[in-house]
């Protein structure tokens, strides 16, 4: 929607801060929240002279500070075409087992404030960044309508839920919600996942990086430029008043040793590697799945690249951003 008005909860994270780039690029007006949790202001430094984009620090779990916050920064605009999209949660999975509080705060809150929100400033449409840990251990191909659902992590639980919140705010007074549930994404600007980690080891010790688990869990990889491409072709394109798609490449993802082995190549080729064991990384953890994407290929969008060349573009875009 050129020209539009997009509020980004989130706006200062990895994939916020990308998506409102995509838009302020195409002319749109963005209006950003975030608590600064992971998100950096250094992120979103260069949209702060741009007078299409409007930035507030608040804490999007804290209900009357952050619809003090919406309201105020949608005085005076038409917010009628208005689209928010929630990318606001705890990124932390392991932070979550350690602790649900963070992932109830972060992840659940969040939405349902944002949602509560929505319907007291009539706002009718949300994009909703959910995940592919909403579907738990399935060992069958992970296709939309698959089920039941049962997470074996906080986070994925909480994201159900959100995802449950915003399909009753449809029944009741949405007019459209998208949700995209999310493989596992890389590329600039990234706040937490395997090549964040890795890179941060070795930085404090180039000799010696640890790996959790044995090294065979396979996962899926996006580059997130891909990502936000895949949204908004998404949301171009899906017309049903719930919409709901897995997001990722067409392949069946790489393994943690094939990652290791890519990012030791290229950052430090001496270090000596140990993994610590198990089939899993951490409690919460899937360490392996099949993940479709027929539904939002059949739609009309395909990557452009496969996950072990997203990881090898990924690599040295974060090892020079963790120096």
């Amino acid at each position: 929607m050129a020209n539009g008005l997009h509020i980004i909860t989130g706006a200062a994270g990895f994939i916020g801060r990308c998506l409102s780039k995509r838009h302020l690029d195409a002319g749109d007006t963005v209006l950003g929240f975030d608590n600064l949790c992971r998100g950096t202001r250094a992120n979103i430094a260069e949209f702060q002279d741009n007078s299409r984009f409007q930035f507030a620090e608040v804490e999007i779990a804290d209900a009357a500070a952050f619809e003090a916050a919406l309201e105020k920064s949608l005085a005076g605009r038409d917010a009628t075409d208005a689209v928010v999209w929630h990318m606001a949660a705890n990124s932390d999975i392991p932070a979550g087992v350690r602790d649900p509080g963070i992932d109830f705060r972060d992840t659940f809150l969040t939405s349902y404030n944002t949602v509560n929100a929505m319907r007291k400033l009539s706002l009718r449409r949300i994009a909703f960044a959910s995940t592919s840990a909403v579907y738990g251990p399935l060992e069958s191909a992970l296709h939309e309508d698959i089920g039941p659902l049962f997470p074996i992590s906080n986070y994925g639980a909480m994201k159900l839920a959100s995802e449950a919140v915003i399909s009753a705010g449809v029944e009741s007074f949405l007019d459209q919600a998208w949700i995209y549930r999310f493989p596992n994404v890389i590329g600039p600007y990234a706040t937490h996942g395997v090549i964040y980690d890795f890179a941060r080891k070795l930085r404090r010790d180039p000799s010696r990086l640890e790996v959790l688990g044995d090294g065979n869990q396979q996962k899926a990889y996006l580059l997130v430029d891909e990502l936000v491409d895949a949204m908004l072709f998404i949301r171009g394109k899906a017309k049903d008043k719930l919409n709901y798609y897995n997001i990722g490449p067409i392949d069946g993802g790489v393994t943690v040793r094939f990652i290791t082995d890519e990012v030791v190549k290229a950052a430090s080729p001496n270090a000596a590697v140990h993994y610590t064991g198990g089939a899993k990384g951490w409690v919460g953890d899937v360490p392996k799945f099949t993940y479709s994407t027929q539904k939002l290929n059949a739609l009309g969008w395909h990557p452009r690249i496969g996950s072990a060349e997203a990881i090898r573009t990924a690599i040295p875009q974060i090892w020079a951003e963790s120096a």
